[in-house]
């Protein structure tokens, strides 16, 4: 993700993660650009830099300065980018409003009323007009709201939706009162009504991609008063046993499972042979045991950041293999050989 320090918003950070990434990942990889204001008439050069995803727009603020909330800048972004774009779909004029009408005193348990579903409702509105007004294939990130999956039924062929594995396992108001600040994040976790209009959204079609969202803050940035507490929580590590653990409880079939977070990414982002394990492209495997238990604790997790909003959950279910470029990498949590990733390719 671009929203780093300093932001990947040109092309000189953007060749530094290259390079660092050429030395130090065990995975292959590719990053995101940020879209901001300064760089909106270059959209397009930038995304065809090798290596690159395509671009990330927030379009309400979150982590970061990453910002794109006026809507003429809205327009003008949508309309530039010509490969798929990833939106983080929140309306900053209501988040700016709403701010002034919060609780304070009530802590962490005001951010979903902050950053209310209408917040929400209002961005995705805007990038499915100008979406369609300009048949940009976006791509709209973290899904909170049974409004927005409602919403997105009728979307055009272009648009695609992701949501994350937090969203569908924790609701409010209980995961605030176990986890505090914790469970921050944006858009926030909200009631299990909304839950529940996600996995309808899953069961629907609606929903292509469910994707991490991983947010390493600190524990100690974590544990912040809240509303100077960063959102975001760690998840790249946690996705797939939280997802089997899922499967196992008969909340998404397997095969659904796969479409979401390997052939439906790599068919969306046109990413080279991957998604597929077919005679030609690259064999990125990964071996699960279904009937694997896992105890899911702050010690396992890789991150810098060391901790896990499912500290203390036991799930059924999990990776115990991974096989990248036809090499095992990580064998029963443990990683093996050497950092040799390679840059992601696109069609």
């Amino acid at each position: 993700m671009p929203n780093t320090s300093p932001a990947t918003i040109n092309e000189e950070e953007f060749n530094k993660k290259i390079e660092i990434a050429k030395k130090s990942s065990w995975t292959n990889f590719a990053f995101f650009i940020g879209a901001c204001k300064e760089n909106l008439e270059r959209l397009s050069y930038l995304e065809n830099l090798k290596g690159c995803s395509g671009i990330k727009i927030f379009l309400g603020s979150s982590t970061g300065s990453l910002l794109v909330s006026g809507e003429e800048d809205i327009e003008i972004a949508l309309k530039n980018c010509k490969r798929r774009v990833a939106i983080h779909s929140e309306d900053e004029s209501r988040i700016k409003e709403r701010f002034k009408s919060i609780k304070v005193n009530n802590g962490v348990k005001e951010h979903p009323v902050w950053r209310d579903k209408e917040t929400a409702l209002i961005s995705t509105k805007k990038v499915l007009k100008y979406s369609g007004i300009y048949k940009t294939k976006s791509h709209i990130l973290h899904i909170s709201t049974k409004d927005e999956i409602d919403l997105l039924k009728e979307k055009d062929p272009q648009i695609t939706v992701e949501v994350t594995p937090q969203h569908l396992t924790l609701y409010s108001p209980d995961c605030y009162n176990n986890l505090g600040t914790l469970a921050q994040m944006n858009p926030p976790i909200r009631e299990k009504s909304h839950q529940e209009g996600l996995w309808n959204g899953i069961n629907d079609g609606v929903v292509d991609v469910i994707g991490s969202d991983h947010a390493p803050h600190t524990l100690e940035e974590k544990k912040r008063k809240w509303p100077n507490s960063p959102s975001g929580m760690p998840g790249v590590q946690t996705l797939l046993p939280l997802m089997l653990n899922h499967v196992n409880n008969k909340k998404i079939d397997l095969l659904k499972l796969v479409q979401l977070i390997s052939t439906n990414p790599a068919k969306i982002y046109k990413i080279k042979n991957k998604g597929d394990i077919k005679i030609g492209f690259d064999a990125d495997i990964t071996i699960i045991d279904l009937k694997k238990e896992l105890l899911i604790e702050d010690s396992l997790i890789q991150s810098k950041c060391g901790w896990t909003p499912f500290h203390g959950m036991k799930v059924t279910g999990c990776p115990v293999v991974t096989i990248i470029n036809g090499k095992i990498k990580m064998q029963n949590g443990e990683i093996v050989g050497n950092p040799n990733g390679k840059i992601v390719e696109f069609n």
